[in-house]
């Protein structure tokens, strides 16, 4: 059987698909209380972004608590449970490798209130109501 060959374009789509596979089934297992570990069934965890690499051998997951808590332990229980995620991700997804997972705590927010501290800062707000008037 011939190697199918993709397109860069098509591949990028093959891998933001993949990721998006990825981050549904965990957000499944984690919604469904099928891992069985204490700190996850107490915290309601979101999956927000999975980042595949372009081979799809390794996935970085990025995960945030309900608000925010017990974040530490929260990425901790997933990390210590990982092999029973990757098990379920190969099961589900059926591709010829299943994907490494990697669990990381997600910064977007912390970052996004950065930027709107900058932003409502009485200096940058003086600065950007001067461009609008020119």
């Amino acid at each position: 059987m011939a190697k199918q060959q993709f397109s860069a374009e098509q591949h990028s789509v093959r891998v933001l698909k993949v990721g998006e596979r990825v981050r549904h089934i965990l957000s499944e297992l984690l919604t469904r209380g099928e891992v069985h570990d204490e700190t996850l069934s107490a915290h309601s965890v979101s999956v927000t972004e999975v980042k595949m690499t372009p081979d799809l051998k390794h996935a970085s997951v990025y995960v945030k608590p309900l608000l925010g808590e017990d974040e530490d332990a929260v990425i901790k229980a997933l990390r210590t449970n990982t092999a029973f995620f990757q098990r379920e991700v190969a099961k589900r997804l059926g591709l010829k490798f299943a994907p490494r997972l990697q669990f990381r705590p997600d910064e977007s927010f912390e970052e996004a209130d950065r930027i709107e501290r900058l932003l409502n800062d009485p200096k940058v707000a003086r600065d950007l109501d001067g461009d609008e008037e020119e």
